[in-house]
């Protein structure tokens, strides 16, 4: 099969050939033909399969076969995206694909000022990806009109229905036309979320070309169980012991990303780090340095588990595991992308147990685990499975018993090898009892 057997139009087919690319991954085969049909779609695959281009292309075809040329501050078309590195990202594709259409397109986010973008949408884009708080406020504004939006896009759409963005979500549904196309994008969908895209969605096709919520299998991945205070140091006796070349490692927080950077430099290692206090500048610099080979260790939030696509990344590292057990999915799926092998390592304590837990019912199945030499946990991580359950519960800890040290006052009664006068005497003084009268009673007269 070929991407000219599906329907695309020769400026197309000709940007793809230029960019590489032989043949649709099986979400391309299937979504290209349903969105060039005006089908409402919900796509789900493995991340690293080419969703953007299973959305990207037959848009950017409609919208070259069909429809008025775009208005002053209007767009012809949509793609919501959760973050600014996955903006860039989406637009840098596109670009690309559209590269011999007479198309215009833009990107716009937060983090950066606002003033450029609003002076670029003055002479209107055909299309347009943002994140949902940029787009506000660029509506707010009067710099963007959506009566001429023919299709929207959400990629990575359960992120962006997730309770995190469900009020900006709402607020842009009510601006937009009714009558539109929607498709949705995505390597995970829980029941929930489903059930909300249905009600959102008109007669969807849904497309799944790969178990629900599964990592791709060219990732290999292990658990390495380790005390929670060790974890920075087991990563860098790891890394100088297995001589990590290039390593993406995510941080719960903000702090942990700073520390670890820090540290990282203090050994004479190059290390930058991503997150949300960070300017979108200094951000898209780090990336680049690491996706360049100037920077060894980019260190992140989840603010970049989804569009980080970096080329034939060996390496994953959690330093700590994600709160929601789906963004496991997107941090590993950073690696393994387009058929290449991976690897993800997560250093695993056992406060973590639960969140072990939750990703391995997610992914269904049990991650093998590992202790390194000499980083050997304090307290052991519980053994978990697949089904949910932690199988071995820690036991608790035995209060010590009260021995050596100080004596106890055990009232009258005196521990061996002491002396009576040895002992406290009682707080209390004893109260004297007077003396039992044994003679005769006398009656009373």
């Amino acid at each position: 099969m070929t991407f000219a057997t599906l329907g695309l139009i020769e400026p197309l087919t000709r940007a793809l050939d230029t960019l590489g690319y032989k043949e649709p991954t099986p979400v391309q085969a299937q979504a290209i033909p349903a969105v060039l049909a005006g089908r409402d779609l919900m796509a789900a695959a493995q991340t690293g399969t080419g969703k953007t281009a299973g959305f990207a292309l037959p848009l950017l075809q409609l919208l070259a076969m069909e429809g008025p040329k775009v208005a002053a501050n209007s767009l012809r078309a949509l793609i919501l995206v959760p973050t600014r590195e996955l903006a860039e990202q989406v637009h840098e594709s596109v670009r690309q694909y559209a590269e011999h259409l007479p198309l215009s397109t833009y990107a716009v986010y937060g983090g950066v000022s606002i003033n450029p973008q609003m002076m670029k949408l003055r002479r209107g884009v055909d299309l347009l990806v943002a994140t949902p708080g940029r787009l506000l406020d660029l509506f707010r504004q009067n710099a963007i009109k959506f009566n001429q939006l023919q299709t929207l896009v959400l990629d990575e759409a359960d992120r962006m229905l997730d309770l995190g963005f469900q009020e900006e979500l709402g607020n842009i549904y009510r601006a937009l036309p009714k009558k539109r196309q929607t498709l949705l994008f995505s390597a995970t969908f829980s029941d929930a979320i489903r059930l909300l895209a249905g009600q959102t969605l008109n007669n969807p096709l849904s497309i799944e070309v790969s178990p629900r919520n599964v990592a791709a299998s060219t990732v290999k991945q292990w658990v390495v169980t380790v005390d929670k205070k060790r974890k920075s140091e087991l990563f860098v006796h790891l890394l100088r012991k297995n001589k990590w070349k290039q390593v993406l490692v995510f941080a719960k927080t903000r702090n942990g990303v700073d520390q670890l950077v820090e540290k990282l430099q203090g050994l004479g290692v190059s290390a930058d780090g991503i997150h949300g206090d960070r300017p979108q500048a200094t951000r898209q610099r780090a990336l680049d340095s690491f996706k360049q080979g100037e920077v060894q260790i980019l260190v992140a939030t989840d603010v970049a588990a989804r569009g980080l696509d970096i080329e034939d990344l060996p390496l994953v590292v959690n330093l700590d595991l994600p709160i929601v057990a789906e963004d496991y999915v997107h941090r590993i799926g950073r690696t393994g992308r387009a058929g290449s092998t991976g690897e993800a390592i997560s250093l695993v304590c056992a406060d973590e147990v639960n969140l072990l837990s939750a990703i391995e019912t997610l992914t269904r199945q049990t991650l093998k685990r590992q202790d390194e030499a000499g980083f050997e946990p304090d307290h052991r991580v519980p053994e978990t499975d697949a089904s949910g359950n932690v199988v071995k519960k820690p036991k608790k800890p035995k209060k010590p018993k009260e021995s050596g040290g100080g004596k106890r006052n055990l009232g009258r009664w005196v521990d061996s090898g002491e002396k009576p006068e040895d002992v406290a005497p009682p707080v209390k003084p004893v109260r004297k009892v007077p003396a039992f009268n044994t003679g005769p009673r006398k009656r009373k007269p």
